[in-house]
């Protein structure tokens, strides 16, 4: 999947005015799509199914299904070859897609400034999605086609008969990724996602959901209503794991008890204890499959 076809020479000159903007030098607007990496699809679009999302299309050549509900948009990988984590019994977010102005100019951007770019791998006629290394081995694509044309237009077929947009249940749209760091390394996550990404630093007494550990920061946007929260949480004292990961996905919605009952109608549990608990300003989800969970948070997305 990407922005250019495979050894097709795009004859687009780099849109320079993406990079005019100070505060949004990449000419970011939001996420695309979310990547889960695993070796059991059905387990997790189970999970997804019960969250409000559907299948929608199949990838053309790879064991690749799209989930998608409202403007959000999941990818289940379980092609082991590409999808770093596929072989893995337990899913991993194993990437995030960022719409950008130019992906191309985006790119060359945060590859100037130390990124380090992940290989192509595209098929004939596939699209290539240029990629830089995250967290824990995920990767950040940029994608500049997700209006008219997307990038789903080429890479993907349709599932027959089924609804390709359908409605998101009680509103919910992407609110933020979880990323849990290593001990120490606050400073450098934050330096890597403002010097490449221009997002800046949210004060600690400014807090979303129910879950206010570790460091927030927001995204530019091209839109406002696409800012998007990254939320940096460094391991406590006594824990073992203190691996590199992308670890939830944060989800908006403008009603968090509303959008709790809707789901819980469709089979989700949430946890209800006296640390974590469903309230007004958010709720979060029980983990399912050993990894796959999913934080509400109050957002009217305005």
């Amino acid at each position: 999947m990407s922005d250019l076809l495979l050894n097709t020479p795009d004859p687009r000159e780099p849109l320079q005015a993406s990079f005019s903007d100070a505060a949004n030098p990449l000419g970011l607007d939001g996420i695309e799509f979310i990547e889960y990496a695993t070796s059991k699809p059905q387990a997790l679009g189970q999970v997804l199914e019960m969250m409000g999302f559907r299948p929608i299309a199949r990838h053309r050549s790879r064991e690749i299904l799209l989930y998608r509900q409202g403007g959000l948009n999941i990818v289940v990988n379980a092609h082991a070859a590409d999808a770093p984590g596929a072989s893995q019994e337990v899913p991993t977010i194993s990437a995030i897609a960022l719409r950008a102005r130019d992906a191309r100019a985006a790119y060359r951007y945060v590859l100037e400034r130390g990124a380090w770019a992940v290989p192509g791998h595209a098929e004939v006629m596939e699209l290539n999605i240029p990629a830089i290394h995250g967290a824990g081995g995920s990767r950040i694509y940029f994608v500049d086609r997700y209006k008219e044309f997307s990038i789903y237009d080429v890479d993907f077929v349709p599932i027959p008969s089924v609804e390709q947009h359908p409605a998101a249940t009680a509103g919910i749209h992407f609110f933020g990724v979880v990323q849990y760091i290593g001990p120490g390394r606050s400073n450098d996550w934050i330096e890597f996602y403002r010097e490449l990404f221009g997002t800046e630093l949210i004060p600690d007494d400014l807090r979303f959901g129910i879950m206010p550990k570790g460091t927030l920061l927001r995204t530019p946007a091209l839109d406002a209503t696409q800012r998007f929260m990254l939320q940096l949480v460094e391991p406590e004292p006594h824990v073992l794991d203190t691996g590199e990961k992308l670890q939830r996905i944060g989800l908006g919605v403008p009603d968090v008890l509303a959008a709790v009952q809707a789901l819980r109608a469709l089979g989700v549990e949430f946890v209800e204890t006296a640390a974590a608990h469903t309230e007004r300003r958010g709720a979060i989800t029980k983990t399912y499959l050993g990894s796959v969970v999913f934080e509400l948070v109050h957002s009217a997305q305005e």
